[in-house]
């Protein structure tokens, strides 16, 4: 296998600014999907049984504890939306917000998604390293926007049957 070689000094310069392009440009390419990409789920992020509308989430890993605690980029670039709090309180409201937790998920994912590049420049041991902090880094705040959507969903579903119900 092909590996640049670089004194070390300038691998981990390189390491570091690789990662800040890495989640910047999939940070701005989320940002830049249309709405209409965003308005349902795919394959990827489509809820999966064992989440059991986010219940999953809040019982195995709490969830709720620490996931206020990590930053919330959402509004970063211009027009962006931070997920904070939700934009509104109706039905209209709470889709805008599940469209953004999509957005954030997928943003995460693909940064996720660039850290085999790192096998081109790095010894396997750094490598390594670098792809398990890919993981860590970004697994969290994918669970985040997983059980923020499944939560929002179901108050989506609630208010609709109130509304049929009327």
């Amino acid at each position: 296998m092909l590996r640049l070689l670089m004194p070390q000094w300038l691998t981990i310069l390189v390491d570091i600014l690789a990662w800040g392009v890495f989640h910047a440009a999939t940070g701005y390419a989320a940002h830049r999907l249309g709405d209409r990409r965003l308005s349902r789920d795919g394959w990827l992020l489509r809820p999966r049984a064992f989440e059991a509308d986010g219940r999953w989430y809040r019982r195995r890993l709490r969830i709720h504890r620490w996931k206020d605690r990590l930053p919330e980029a959402g509004a970063l670039f211009d027009g962006g939306i931070s997920k904070r709090e939700l934009p509104s309180h109706d039905a209209d409201g709470l889709e805008v917000f599940v469209r953004e937790t999509r957005r954030a998920e997928l943003a995460h994912w693909w940064a996720m998604c660039c850290s085999p590049l790192f096998l081109i420049w790095n010894p396997p041991l750094a490598a390594a390293l670098l792809v398990a902090y890919g993981v860590l880094v970004n697994l969290p705040f994918i669970v985040i926007q997983r059980y923020n959507r499944a939560r929002t969903r179901s108050l989506i579903t609630r208010l609709e049957r109130r509304r049929s119900v009327r």
